[in-house]
């Protein structure tokens, strides 16, 4: 695949694009580069995900370029800022990786969703505009971040040193190659540093003072500027980001004293800088009266606000041969199921709202495109997505193009709560109605009562979400829920 990828590339003119392989783990891609002088000659990055700071040697014995092209997706508090601050040096010290990717960089979707707060930033009130960045817990990873971004770019080089400490935790040094170098140091215990994977091995960091000697080209430094965080584990009472007084070079020796849990910058650049941000707009639940009629004729994306697409796209739509009243629709546009990561569902979704939600009224109109066997949904009290969506629960609304109804307690239609004729038809606009209140749920077409006191015991609270039986194409409109 990599072989006919890069010819494709080629033949359009992409020669500047490169290939990184194979992001899943070192082998068996090293091995085979090793052996197939053709799939060397293409893949330019070893990419693996989660290496745990390690590699192997058949990775390095390729000569290649190696890459954690996927790492972090830890939780963003203090102990996430302890494993992004070890990862960031000792991918490079334990791999000799160069480059490592977080996943992600701003967790943007409903905490609750799996991986929640996942994200080096948080910003996920798009109804609100609130972010989180200033608070200790969630400003304290771009901080972290900022002792190698702030004075490293792409292009520098590591250089070839050993970069283990004596006491414990790592230091990393690069350069521009224009005289210009910096130095990065972490002390980070073991259990402040834990990552969501792969299993940590017990090590230990002890206070310390270390020694460096700069050679070379670097003998003549004079001075280095000091950039250093401290995680305060115990009161919480962090430091993070100050500048120091500088570090005076002296026939290129210079010490310092560590101590645990600690990041420290030094740097021949005067341009670090720790800025501020300005006071984001105060964080609010989610309306708990919401309406969408998806009335945009030129939206500036494609997809509507505060849904969260679990499977399936639902995109902005223009329904040119509507007289009027649905021209502007919500449509689900992926009619065969993807290759998926994980075991996605059969059916497509997407939620909205509060997760906290107990009792809602959900309304939408909807439009099966799918003949015979299509068919759409609207739910409440929905308590999954993501990597678990398949094993959803709550309450869902079906109506089906053969005319029947299902009430279910879960997305794959298994929980059977109530079931009937409803006379839907395919490429018919019609209304759905749900209403939950308590242990108890009811639904209308049109309108009018269609079934009622279905007994409905868990999940307790959950989002709203609608969605198709199918990769099938449907469209949606009028969306409220209360």
């Amino acid at each position: 695949f990599s072989k006919l990828l890069r010819y494709t590339l080629d033949k359009h003119g992409l020669e500047q694009v490169r290939i990184i392989a194979s992001d899943r783990l070192w082998e068996p891609i090293s091995f085979v580069m090793m052996i197939d002088s053709e799939l060397h000659g293409v893949v330019d990055v070893i990419g693996a995900h989660y290496p745990g700071t390690k590699t192997v040697p058949n990775a390095l014995l390729t000569g290649k370029k190696l890459w954690s092209s996927e790492d972090y997706s830890t939780f963003n508090n203090d102990v996430g800022a302890g494993c992004w601050a070890r990862i960031l040096n000792q991918n490079y010290v334990n791999g000799n990786m160069t480059s490592t990717i977080a996943w992600n960089l701003v967790a943007s979707y409903y905490e609750e969703l799996p991986f929640g707060r996942c994200g080096l930033m948080t910003a996920q009130q798009p109804w609100s505009g609130h972010y989180k960045v200033e608070s200790l817990n969630y400003c304290i990873l771009i901080f972290v971040s900022a002792h190698t971004t702030q004075f490293t770019q792409p292009g520098w080089s590591y250089l070839q040193v050993d970069g283990h400490l004596e006491g414990g935790g790592s230091f990393v040094a690069l350069t521009d190659g224009l005289g210009n170098l910096t130095i990065i140091i972490e002390t980070m215990s073991h259990n402040h540093s834990k990552c969501i994977r792969p299993p940590l091995p017990n090590f230990s960091v002890t206070p310390q003072r270390a020694t460096f000697y700069l050679r070379g080209s670097f003998y003549m430094v004079e001075t280095l500027q000091v950039w250093h965080s401290r995680l305060d584990f115990e009161s919480g009472n962090s430091s993070l980001f100050q500048q120091l007084r500088p570090v005076n070079v002296w026939k290129g020796r210079f010490s310092l004293d560590l101590n645990v849990d600690e990041v420290y910058t030094l740097t021949t650049l005067k341009t670090g800088q720790k800025c501020c941000c300005p006071e984001p707009p105060p964080p609010q639940p989610f309306p708990s009266n919401y309406k969408d009629d998806f009335n945009i004729r030129n939206p500036p994306f494609s997809e509507a606000p505060n849904f969260a697409d679990q499977t399936g796209v639902f995109e902005y739509f223009v329904n040119a041969s509507d007289p009027g009243d649905h021209v502007f629709t919500l449509r689900q546009v992926v009619v065969q199921r993807p290759i998926t990561w994980v075991s996605d569902a059969d059916q497509t979704i997407s939620v909205i709202g509060n997760f906290k939600w107990v009792n809602m009224t959900v309304t939408c109109d909807i439009y099966i495109e799918k003949p015979d066997d299509g068919g759409v949904f609207i739910a409440g009290r929905v308590d999954n997505g993501g990597i678990y969506v398949r094993h959803t629960k709550g309450v869902f609304f079906w109506v089906f193009a053969d005319g029947t109804y299902r009430v279910t307690g879960d997305l794959a239609g298994k929980n059977i709560l109530m079931k009937g004729l409803a006379g839907v038809r395919d490429n018919a606009w019609h209304t759905l109605t749900l209403n939950i209140q308590g242990n108890s749920a009811s639904g209308l077409l049109n309108g009018y009562p269609l079934w009622e006191n279905v007994t409905v015991s868990s999940p307790g609270n959950g989002w709203a979400a609608l969605g198709t039986r199918s990769f099938e194409l449907a469209q949606f409109d009028n969306f409220h829920v209360e």
